[in-house]
């Protein structure tokens, strides 16, 4: 094995990508930073002039390799690309430049401003903080005459280390040369933590001291309980390749719609955010679309698309998908993911501000376009669209919603319980609507008070968390009182011990990323609903996520093990 033969020991972090492997560990080298000694800058005009034409090359670099670039990683290159050509950040560095400070001092001051606004205004904009980071590392380095940092070419199949990746080296990834991704920061629902379940890559985050290890060195990665170890035996090895051997078993003529063993039906549901999504999705054995994003046709625009427009993107999207339902949540925009042309001001606590059907009550033009677009998409297609709307805490905003959608002829109107008040209260909020969708990820950081941003808070963001699990209780008991479905579109939903835990809590349906349902699917059709109910219980009973884990764990088929 490469690397020093006596080094043996075992990392634990965050499983995020389920799956094994082994292989030599290739580590992200760390990008480059101002030199503490930086001579100052005393001609602030051709400072600026150098900045910002390192800044056009860094846009130019990301979108050349987007041009190259396979269709999902396109986008992401593009949104890295769009800040570095960022006018106000330009003007942020200009700001420093005239403090006196070195260019590469200034450019870095100014980008930590940047990511200061955006981490407080959580949400999407926070998730653009690992973007404007590496458009610095990007700029400093070439502001410095060294080579831009990033994934080094794997001309071998390797396991990558890195502090971070940014979306936009995430996103050139490939399953063939990257065999697992172990990062030092990072969270469950990371952009590395998605982009790799898509790719189907074994990824753990949040294994702190991994990039001590020398590169070269032998180790092995399990995405699913998220354990990596340093120059593993050979029995090691063995055991690792038994496993993905069992799991490969377990998941292989998996088919049909989803259920328990018992055929309880528990429809498998994909999330999507795009047409392109939309169009990728419909080829995969998914039941329909548990939750289309539908803000990313409003995002980094300086005026609202025309209905027309979104029309277009509507009718394709529902005509992808044929007969299967398409749930749309509409635009969840505001103080977290702010729009040019629909900005409220700054606010003192965004992530509990006038987002989701706040705004659409305060700027009822954007919701009523959307809703016109909709409808007319529906009409156009007869397809089975769902229309749900998001941060609903009330029963008023749920009946102001619902009498919008159904006014319009849409067919069925729901809500998304993503706000504690609305688990708490969700007989009432149910009365007035068809269906609700649980959006687990917002609604744990709202219950644990943890921005799920914040990787230093991960433990308090495991979706196996007792807390989590007793509100969503509170949800599937009111839906279960109204004769109402109540689904998951969370990240919680792609985990298949959790899938158990839910569908014995109540939930009807489970939307994911497309590659994540073939092992939902088959850790439902290996047990019963009272199996699952039994789980659901002793879950709960659980003082962490760590025993309601195991609990559930203990429980299960042995085949699940292999499956998580």
């Amino acid at each position: 094995m490469a690397g020093d033969a006596e080094l043996h020991c075992t990392f634990h972090g965050i499983g995020v990508s389920a799956g094994t492997a082994v292989g030599p560990l290739v580590v992200v080298t760390p990008p480059p930073k101002a030199p503490a000694d930086e001579a100052p800058t005393t001609d602030a005009a051709a400072a600026s002039a150098t900045v910002h034409q390192v800044l056009d090359d860094v846009a130019k670099g990301l979108d050349a390799r987007a041009a190259s670039a396979a269709e999902h990683a396109k986008p992401i290159l593009e949104a890295g690309a769009m800040m570095a050509r960022d006018p106000g950040l330009a003007m942020g560095i200009d700001t420093q430049l005239q403090k006196g400070l070195g260019v590469a001092t200034a450019v870095t001051a100014a980008v930590e401003e940047y990511c200061a606004m955006f981490e407080s205004l959580g949400g999407y904009m926070a998730e653009r903080v690992t973007d404007l980071r590496d458009v610095r590392d990007r700029a400093v380095a070439r502001l410095l005459g060294q080579p831009e940092p990033g994934v080094p070419s794997l001309t071998v199949p390797s396991i990558l280390a890195a502090h971070d990746l940014a979306p936009a080296e995430t996103a050139t990834l490939t399953a063939e040369t990257c065999l697992g991704i172990i990062t030092e920061a990072g969270g469950p629902t990371s952009h590395t933590a998605i982009l790799a379940s898509q790719l189907a890559i074994p990824a753990v985050v949040q294994a702190v001291g991994i990039l001590g290890i020398p590169a070269e060195t032998t180790v092995a990665i399990d995405g699913g309980v998220g354990e990596i170890t340093v120059n593993p035996t050979a029995q090691e090895i063995e055991l690792l390749a038994e496993r993905k051997r069992r799991r490969a078993a377990a998941l292989a003529g998996g088919t049909g719609n989803g259920a328990t063993k018992d055929g309880y039906p528990v429809a498998l549901l994909a999330n999507i955010g795009t047409a392109d999504d939309a169009r990728k999705a419909a080829k995969q054995p998914v039941e329909g679309v548990g939750l289309f994003r539908t803000e990313f046709l409003f995002l980094d625009r300086d005026t609202m698309p025309t209905v027309e427009e979104q029309t277009a993107t509507y009718t394709e999207v529902f005509q992808a998908f044929g007969t299967r339902r398409v749930v749309v949540r509409t635009l969840d925009a505001g103080a977290d993911k702010p729009l040019k042309f629909a900005d409220l001001g700054p606010e003192e606590n965004p992530a509990l501000g006038r987002r989701g059907i706040r705004l659409g009550m305060i700027r009822t033009d954007v919701l009523d376009a959307q809703l016109e677009a909709l409808a007319a998409a529906y009409k156009a297609t007869g397809a089975d669209v769902r229309v749900m709307a998001p941060m609903i805490a009330t029963q008023a905003e749920a009946t102001w919603f619902a009498d919008k959608v159904r006014a319009l002829g849409l067919p069925k109107v729901g809500v998304m319980i993503e706000v504690p008040a609305a688990a708490i209260r969700s007989k009432g909020i149910l009365y007035h609507v068809d269906f609700a969708s649980l959006g687990t990820n917002d609604l744990q950081q709202y219950t644990m008070a943890a921005d799920r941003m914040q990787g230093e808070l991960a433990a308090l963001l495991n979706p196996w968390e007792p807390a989590l699990l007793d509100v969503v209780a509170l949800a599937c008991e009111g839906g279960a009182a109204m004769g109402k479905p109540v689904g998951v579109c969370g990240e919680a939903a792609g985990d298949p011990g959790l899938a158990l835990v839910l569908a014995g809590l109540g939930v009807s349906s489970l939307s994911m990323a497309p590659g994540k349902v073939p092992a939902v699917r088959t850790a439902l059709g290996l047990h019963t609903l009272t199996q699952c109910q039994q789980m659901a219980a002793a879950a709960r009973a659980g003082t962490n996520a760590t025993e309601a884990k195991a609990a559930v764990m203990a429980m299960a088929d042995p085949v699940l093990a292999d499956l998580v």
